[in-house]
């Protein structure tokens, strides 16, 4: 598997307005975990949670999340704009695996990226509301009128209800989930609920400390990952891998994606499966 070089996101510059001048680049915003005696839905714009690698156009480079570098082909990356955006490089729902090996390649494969869309969300402003802030991406994409790069439709609902039956609509036709985007929110970075997701399942991350031995028709293979949550649990996820994972599992040190269905009476994610390891 190719490792990217990391790169340091305050290189970066961050525009304001659709400028792209030399200022440093902020972190990006998180997602809180949406709960609905805590969220008034009227006061949020929805849409899709899409399954695939956040990316982050700097003006000059996709980056992921972290600051490493995405390869993308001179033509992919050519009529983006010298402005700060924030999106998602997606292929089709439930495709997760697939786009994820074909951003980490340091050669892109032309093919394989023509398949592609850079599904943007945000682009950021520290003066604008989110409102604001998704009128200028739709514009942008608007005007650029290519068809790989693509706008992420914002849909307003009154109450729980609405946003319910919009996430089932979705989710049965393949969706992860939603993302719910305070309306009012300025930007702001690090995790925040000014964005909340939703999900029929929860998920959160952990970084891989150990292996155990698969047993039976798992024998010379991984059982289960050992890994550590943030706030320092340290759990077993032992379902969700592929065979192949199985035979290659996420390098220790490495940070995975795993869901659970809430906690245990000890404290641990109940049910946690693998989903994949995390750009």
């Amino acid at each position: 598997m190719v490792k990217f070089t990391r790169a340091l996101l305050c290189a970066i510059t961050l525009f304001m307005g659709f400028s792209a001048e030399a200022q440093q680049a902020p972190s990006v915003l998180l997602a809180n975990v949406y709960q609905a005696e805590k969220v008034n839905v009227s006061d949020y714009l929805v849409s899709e949670k899409y399954d695939g690698v956040r990316a982050i156009w700097t003006g000059s480079q996709l980056v992921t999340r972290n600051g490493n570098p995405i390869y993308a082909p001179k033509w992919f990356t050519a009529p983006l704009p010298d402005v700060w955006l924030d999106g998602e490089l997606w292929t089709k729902r439930q495709d997760f695996a697939n786009v994820s090996g074909i951003v980490r390649k340091v050669t892109p494969v032309e093919s394989e990226w023509q398949t592609v869309s850079y599904m943007i969300f945000d682009m950021p402003d520290a003066a604008k509301s989110f409102s604001q802030r998704y009128e200028n991406y739709s514009r942008l994409v608007n005007q650029l009128k290519i068809e790989h790069i693509k706008a992420v439709e914002q849909k307003h609902f009154n109450d729980n209800k609405q946003l319910s039956l919009f996430m089932d609509e979705l989710v049965a036709q393949g969706a992860e989930g939603v993302m719910l985007h305070l309306a009012s929110a300025k930007h702001s970075t690090g995790r925040s609920d000014a964005l909340l997701k939703l999900k029929p399942y929860f998920d959160a991350e952990a970084v891989v400390i150990g292996y155990i031995a698969g047993k039976g028709k798992y024998k010379n293979m991984l059982g289960a990952l050992k890994v550590r949550s943030s706030d320092g649990t340290e759990f077993k996820i032992g379902s969700g891998f592929t065979d192949q994972q199985r035979s290659s599992p996420p390098a220790i040190g490495s940070t995975i994606t795993y869901k659970y269905h809430g906690f245990t009476k000890n404290g641990l994610p109940r049910f946690a499966s693998f989903l994949h390891e995390t750009p």
